[in-house]
């Protein structure tokens, strides 16, 4: 048997995820479906100023709502708010801390105004990071991630580059899933109408 390099097969799990089942489904995302409240109270990506939730963070014309301790069940999250998490907490955050992207976070970052925005910081957010890890090699997924990771600091590269392959997958299916319920919702609502 020889020996696995594991850096191209931490890049393959997530890519192939990206170009064969995601991305294209994120293509033609409306303002509207990018918007949309599924249920009362979400929380989303709104106009400075707008928001209900207890934290309100961005540095630019729009905020994502939050709160340090969250109800039971938690509010709903609409598409926007999900790409903002993706976008900002699981992508640009880590860039900062370990890939030379401009330091970020949550209160300090420019939210986007549109769908089309959004995806395009999306996209320059994992172009990023899948080239960054490309960087790591095969030495690089061993090192430590250090204090950026916080009480993860000991564990190596590669169990960061594992969790975030699963929370890119995670909540862009959701995204995924919200698109396809959107327009059932819209006709329903236009039937109720009549």
């Amino acid at each position: 048997m020889t020996d696995q390099t594991w850096n191209p097969l931490l890049r393959e799990q997530l890519d192939v995820h990206w170009t064969k089942q995601l991305r294209d489904r994120l293509d033609g995302l409306t303002d509207d479906e990018y918007f949309w409240e599924p249920a009362p109270g979400c929380w989303s990506v709104r106009p400075r100023g707008t928001g209900t939730a207890p934290v309100q963070a961005g540095s630019g014309a729009m905020t994502i709502e939050f709160a340090t301790q969250v109800s039971d069940p938690p509010p709903f999250t609409t598409i926007a708010w999900r790409l903002g998490h993706v976008i900002v907490g699981v992508l640009a955050v880590r860039n900062a801390a370990h890939f030379g992207r401009a330091s970020t976070g949550y209160q300090s970052f420019e939210y986007a105004t549109t769908a089309a925005a959004a995806l395009a910081q999306l996209d320059a957010e994992y172009a990023t990071w899948l080239a960054g890890v490309e960087s790591l090699g095969e030495t690089g997924l061993a090192r430590p991630c250090g204090e950026a990771e916080g009480p993860y600091a000991d564990r190596p590269l590669s169990a960061l580059v594992l969790h975030v392959n699963r929370e890119l997958i995670h909540h862009l299916a959701e995204v995924c899933l919200l698109r396809d319920l959107h327009p059932y919702t819209r006709k329903r609502i236009r039937q109720e109408a009549s």
